[in-house]
């Protein structure tokens, strides 16, 4: 009877860092992430706030979690992770949890864009918060698809 031999090691795929970051799904999402999480920010302050509120919380979570994920992006970029697991925990989670909030977000600045209809004096503030109800949905299917992607990778 043969030996099958050592058995075969698990090895979990190593965390990117570098330009491979840009690269390897889902790392890949946190540009665009950023991008249009600022685009959020940037269209509900080009507006009039009308219902500070509910807007206002849309540019809390909008600000803070591009921060944040500036921050998670340059530590990946130079390798501060140092291809620890707990990296993938806490991006998983942190991906997880700015989800909910930005799709909270998301409502509520499509809520503000609804409102903001009615006021025939100002169409033009209707369009950015139009556009700025997009981005914020935009901007919450990729932080899920990067919470999800991660999980299961």
């Amino acid at each position: 009877m043969a030996s099958a031999g050592p058995p075969a090691a698990t090895t979990q795929p190593a965390l990117p860092s570098g330009a491979a970051v840009l690269r390897t799904i889902p790392y890949a999402f946190i540009l665009p992430e950023i991008f249009c999480g600022t685009w959020v920010w940037i269209l509900v302050a080009a507006t009039t706030i009308s219902f500070p509120l509910l807007q206002g919380w849309v540019m809390y979570v909008s600000l803070t979690s591009s921060l944040i994920s500036l921050m998670l992006f340059l530590s990946y970029l130079f390798g501060l992770h140092r291809n620890s697991e707990n990296w993938k925990v806490l991006d998983s989670l942190y991906h997880g949890a700015t989800a909910i909030l930005y799709m909270s977000a998301a409502v509520l600045q499509a809520n503000a864009t609804i409102r903001s209809d009615s006021n025939l004096h100002s169409p033009l503030y209707y369009h950015l918060n139009s556009a700025a109800s997009l981005f914020a949905f935009i901007t919450t299917f990729l932080y899920i698809l990067h919470a999800f992607c991660i999980y299961y990778q």
